[in-house]
């Protein structure tokens, strides 16, 4: 890359600090001096307000949205040697949690749009199904009136993996609050993010509102007596304030993704670029930006040689990793996935794109077609 080439970061997370720090500090001054480290008024003000932006019942915050998953599938009866049917595009940790539960996934192969194909999951119902989990991929909310129908008919709990779609809407309804529980991240790559880990369950479901509780703090219900053996995934009191602060800021950053969006969708040449187009029953909050090309890794190059940073979610399929092996998978079991793992490249979207930024990106994508 030239030197002298300014470089568009994919992600500005310290553009965001610059920007909230004359809010955040005394915030986070303030936590520090109080002493109330774990659990306390910010975790139970995040869960409340949490709650009524997703529009269920309850909230229970979470370390990461890897343990908000597990405890919503240990709570809804995932237990050693049962399935849990869902997409094998996601990030690993959506297929962790299910196998840290001893169960096994069960991969269901993609729409062009990279989420689940509702039409394939019935085949792979089976005695042992658990679970169904729909992964909210890029921001973009599964077929879920499909998918809870599917459900219904076969009385299978369905957990939304909608780490990368808080804010986002099917039929007006927010992620989240459509099947038995939602899993939300707020790792700082999130729209919603914390300075560090963190997530949350939603749910309308009493029971596992309660069970969560309990099983994120060591399985006690009192400080001396333990329901059930639990784990440690208690969300930190700084990291809920840190979130309290930003969940008032969300709608203008979902805004502001959403335009970038539009901007993309405007400017690049679909002769050379796919990328799903929002749905009238759908609100997507662009937690990434994905493009489908050919010559992806060539185009990659070029970017970076011209000084715009890009990312892939994801190259390696979950079924074609190492560690997925023992499941028995191959080559060729998903073919929609794996054609998209080779061509699929995410562009910067975040908040702090200019104008001139968006129109660098796709002049440099336009370009590289135009002359290839």
């Amino acid at each position: 890359m030239n030197v002298n080439i300014k470089k568009i970061p994919y992600v500005n997370l310290g553009a965001q600090w610059e920007k909230e720090h004359p809010k955040l500090s005394p915030i986070i001054e303030r936590v520090l001096k109080g002493g109330q480290y774990v659990g306390g008024e910010e975790i139970s003000r995040f869960e409340r307000s949490i709650a009524r932006y997703c529009n269920v019942k309850y909230a229970v915050a979470t370390n990461s949205g890897t343990d908000a998953l597990t405890l919503a599938l240990h709570l809804v009866g995932v237990k050693p040697g049962d399935e849990v049917i869902t997409p094998p595009n996601s990030f690993i940790a959506s297929t962790a949690a299910i196998v840290h539960l001893g169960a096994k996934p069960v991969f269901v192969d993609v729409l062009a749009d990279q989420n689940i194909n509702p039409e394939l999951i019935e085949s792979r119902i089976a005695e042992k199904t658990k679970a169904i989990m729909p992964v909210h991929l890029t921001g973009r909310m599964a077929d879920m009136k499909s998918i809870m129908s599917i459900a219904r008919q076969y009385d299978i709990p369905v957990i939304e993996d909608a780490a990368q779609a808080i804010g986002s809407r099917y039929c007006s309804e927010p992620s989240g609050s459509i099947g038995k529980a939602g899993c939300f991240s707020t790792h700082p790559l999130k729209n919603l993010n914390a300075c560090g880990d963190g997530g949350f369950i939603t749910t309308n479901d009493e029971v596992i509102f309660e069970g969560a509780k309990i099983l994120r703090n060591h399985g006690l219900i009192d400080r001396n007596t333990v329901a059930e053996f639990g784990f440690v995934s208690r969300m930190d009191a700084l990291q809920a304030a840190i979130l309290n602060y930003r969940l008032t800021k969300l709608a203008s950053t979902i805004d502001i993704r959403r335009k970038n969006a539009n901007f993309y969708m405007n400017h690049l040449n679909q002769e050379f670029v796919f990328f799903p187009r929002e749905q009238s029953w759908e609100y997507n909050t662009y937690h990434t930006f994905v493009i489908q090309v050919g010559k992806r890794d060539k185009l990659n190059r070029a970017l970076a040689e011209s000084g715009i940073e890009t990312a892939m979610h994801y190259p390696v399929p979950i079924h074609l990793q190492p560690a997925a092996k023992k499941f028995g998978y191959k080559l060729g079991d998903f073919p929609v996935t794996e054609k998209q793992s080779e061509c699929i490249l995410t562009l910067p979207i975040h908040q702090f794109l200019t104008e001139a930024n968006l129109e660098r990106i796709t002049l440099a994508i336009n370009t590289f077609y135009q002359n290839s």
